[in-house]
């Protein structure tokens, strides 16, 4: 069974949102569902720093054993860090989805798209939980 940590906030393309200690920065990465969906991560591909995206635009791509999947921003925004581990360990992904396995670090442009968002057990109904 998938894990959707209540504290997150999550999209339909299966990306989730975590706030960090900087209100103006979230964190972002697959989910618990997606990652197990995927398989076995080999390779992610992910923006450099400085970057800036559009809600819904494609961030990077991930590949796993069974497919190749492009990466949705959730919300528009600037990149501010990528996770440069996942490089060396794709796997983290699988391991930490929540963890170790995020993605990007962006620095939100609009604070109201945050709020168009699916929380936890909206999420839960859509994946089937």
């Amino acid at each position: 069974m998938a894990n959707v940590p209540a504290d997150l906030s999550y999209t339909a393309e299966h990306e989730y949102v975590k706030q960090t200690s900087d209100a103006a920065v979230v964190q972002i990465g697959i989910t618990d569902y997606a990652q197990g969906e995927l398989g076995d991560v080999v390779y992610v591909e992910l923006p450099k720093t400085g970057a800036t995206f559009a809600k819904g635009a494609v961030f990077g791509t991930i590949e796993a054993v069974k497919a190749v999947s492009e990466l949705y921003c959730p919300v528009a925004g600037t990149i501010v860090e990528s996770n440069g581990t996942l490089e060396k360990d794709p796997a983290a992904v699988n391991r930490e989805p929540y963890g170790a396995g995020w993605m990007i670090k962006l620095k939100v442009k609009d604070p109201g798209e945050l709020k168009g968002l699916l929380n936890a057990s909206a999420y839960e109904k859509q994946i089937g939980k």
